[in-house]
């Protein structure tokens, strides 16, 4: 069965967008006429995601009250709030009760308009315990943070500091099993520092490559180059 459900990570404090994300989460400023949230659950609904889990943290009663159970918008969608900011992995693990056995992670200020279908067949071929996209950053649009190795595996992930041998940028989807999520503890700890240091070690995080770039609301310029182009993309 292809997977359906759809994990939001929507509880960062987004701090590079104050004095907005001061009065509401950085996931329901404003893009093309609608919160950037809404913008995404919608096109990801038309690539026929209708099960969604929002991981909501800071202000996130915002997001609560104008998604609610996701009817109105022809989804379903459950919530797990953190009362303490826990980081992406500690979001994720509080809400283990609640994930499917396979399910897609996307954030909840980023938006990548390719086909998921093909990311989501190479995880499921795979047999690896997880699968990242990667932007082959062809226009180059950040520093690399991702090697690809020619196997298809995730040779270095590392947001710190660029290296030669870095071929990407991470795409912010990527794909995930339940069981994974299972061997980690509690605690406030990042998916990025924490599980895929792990994975690549043991060699189980695939990479999908993609020439299809990501929009980014988490800077004024990002968000200004979203609302753009958002209107434009599927």
């Amino acid at each position: 069965m292809p997977i359906n459900q759809v994990v939001i990570l929507a509880g960062g404090l987004g701090t590079r967008l104050k004095p907005i994300t001061q009065v509401m989460p950085k996931p329901m400023v404003e893009v093309d006429g609608s919160p950037f949230l809404e913008v995404l659950v919608g096109r990801l609904k038309r690539r026929g995601f209708d099960d969604y889990v929002m991981l909501v943290g800071h202000l996130g009663d915002q997001i609560i009250r104008h998604f609610a159970d996701g009817s109105e918008f022809g989804v379903k969608i459950r919530y797990s709030v953190e009362k303490e900011l826990l980081g992406t992995g500690g979001a994720l693990k509080l809400a283990e009760a609640l994930l499917a056995e396979k399910f897609m992670v996307v954030y909840g200020d980023s938006y990548l308009p390719l086909n998921h279908s093909e990311p989501m067949r190479a995880f499921e071929s795979s047999g690896k315990a997880g699968l990242i996209t990667v932007y082959s950053n062809h226009p180059r649009i950040a520093r690399n943070n991702v090697e690809l190795g020619a196997d298809g595996l995730v040779r270095l992930y590392d947001k710190a500091a660029e290296t030669p041998t870095m071929n990407g940028v991470e795409a912010g989807v990527f794909f995930l099993g339940k069981d994974t999520v299972a061997e980690l503890e509690p605690g406030k700890f990042s998916l990025e520092q924490t599980l895929f240091p792990k994975l690549i070690k043991r060699g189980e995080l695939m990479g999908f490559m993609t020439s299809v770039r990501f929009w980014d609301i988490g800077t004024p310029e990002g968000l200004e180059a979203a609302r753009r182009a958002l209107h434009d993309l599927d």
